[in-house]
């Protein structure tokens, strides 16, 4: 457990960035456990993304980051499906501080996985692309490759899925759909920006912004909103 001083701090760092979500690190340097507050940079309130510059910052400090630290702002600190993956990911334990209220939550790596339907949608860690690599891994055990993405990254000039499709090992392709292919869509936006898995049957399955994942019936708006049909090259 981190100590009561590390819990102050965190807590004032915390307070200080209210209503947003405040995030930073905790190093063990020369024997000790030392809190080292980093800025979030993410456009939502409601979430965080942590500075690339400060958590380099922290692994040239002379320690060893050994945890993160982030706030719930007028919740509780239950950790989220969001919290749960990212956490996996760091492969280290994450503690999460309820403000204004002050209370905590500890979770460690313990393999979670989210579903792939109704799953929270968190952009970079539960997303459009975030539900066809976990697809892909469940159901093919091909793991494809990730891609740093901003949030809104198709308002900002970025082409994700047509800049990197080929890289993952998809390619294009006009013949039957057939389940496990992607469908690639534009949804008011002015480049392709969201993708979906077919699943056969005319279903698909897909992760739109700030809602659960679901399956749905392929066919109306999303045919309309659909721009070219991409397939893995190497599924067995």
């Amino acid at each position: 457990m981190i100590s009561d001083e590390i819990k102050s701090e965190a807590l004032i760092h915390a307070q200080n960035e209210y209503p947003r979500e405040s995030c930073g690190l905790i190093i063990l340097r020369h024997g000790a456990l030392k809190y080292f507050p980093c800025k979030n940079i993410s456009e939502n309130q409601n979430h965080f993304i942590m500075a690339p510059e400060d958590y380099m910052r922290a692994e040239d400090s002379g320690g060893d980051i050994v945890a993160v630290i982030h706030s719930h702002p007028n919740i509780s600190p239950k950790p989220s499906q969001a919290d749960l993956v990212a956490c996996e990911l760091s492969g280290l334990p994450w503690y999460i501080i309820a403000v204004p209220i002050g209370t905590w939550e500890m979770v460690t790596p313990s393999g979670y996985k989210a579903p792939l339907i109704g799953r929270q949608f968190m952009h970079g860690v539960l997303d459009c692309y975030s539900l066809i690599r976990d697809f892909y891994k469940e159901e093919y055990n091909i793991e494809l490759l990730d891609f740093d993405r901003s949030e809104e990254w198709w308002r900002k000039g970025d082409n994700l899925y047509l800049d990197n499709f080929k890289k993952a090992g998809f390619d294009y392709y006009d013949g039957p759909i057939e389940r496990g292919d992607v469908i690639l869509m534009q949804v008011g936006a002015k480049v392709i920006n969201h993708a979906a898995i077919y699943l056969g049957g005319g279903k698909i399955l897909h992760h739109l912004s700030n809602q659960l994942s679901t399956r749905d019936v392929y066919g109306g708006y999303w045919r309309k909103c659909t721009r070219n049909i991409i397939r893995y090259c190497d599924i067995n």
